[in-house]
């Protein structure tokens, strides 16, 4: 049980109820007994009730809840608390590899144009890695791999290849983008889409 306590299963919600971030049930529980978290009790779409710390560890066991086996008996782990404290929605930058990049162009090729599936391309080092380029927003582009092979170590003009546009990084987006179910947590789909 003690690997359970450690596994990121619980959603965090700012105090407006928006998803921000998702934690270990020990989290949880050190949030709740210090006063800055309280669970959230989800019986029904229309019955969602905050619960404080000592509410919570006299609670029920259900037979879909999970637990933990305590010296004062067992205590039902959430599935989603709320930072009472925290209103913002922090923002994050998209993870740079493959798949992101080939969706900050759009599946498209960025030296023809072409809208490519994703077994199709690859990510083109504007600047060779050989000749001192970076793993770079700026310096990798989504590329046909028909044309990422014929450019080889060459700069683009070198092989006869223009960029559409200039590579940058993508834009900010709020954390909630990011969360994903990936447990399949029932009490989940209330505040995180998939």
């Amino acid at each position: 049980m003690s690997d359970f306590l450690n596994k990121a299963t619980v959603l965090v919600l700012n105090r407006n109820w928006q998803a921000i971030n998702i934690r270990t049930p020990a989290d949880a529980f050190c949030q709740m007994a210090a006063g800055t978290a309280t669970a959230l009790e989800v019986r029904a779409e229309e019955d969602i009730r905050p619960t404080t710390w000592e509410q919570w560890i006299q609670l029920p066991i259900r037979s879909c809840d999970n637990a933990v086996m305590t010296v004062r008996g067992p205590i039902r782990i959430p599935n989603v608390i709320v930072a009472i404290n925290y209103a913002r929605i922090p923002m994050r930058r998209p993870t740079l590899n493959a798949r992101s990049i080939r969706e900050r162009d759009g599946n498209r090729c960025q030296y023809t144009g072409e809208v490519l599936r994703a077994e199709e391309g690859s990510i083109d080092h504007v600047v060779p890695r050989s000749r001192g380029g970076k793993d770079s927003w700026e310096n990798c582009v989504w590329a046909s791999k028909e044309i990422n092979n014929r450019k080889g170590n060459r700069l683009p003009h070198e092989a006869g290849l223009n960029l559409l546009k200039n590579p940058r990084p993508p834009v900010e987006l709020p954390v909630t983008a990011f969360i994903r179910n990936y447990y399949g947590i029932a009490d989940w789909r209330f505040f995180v889409t998939d």
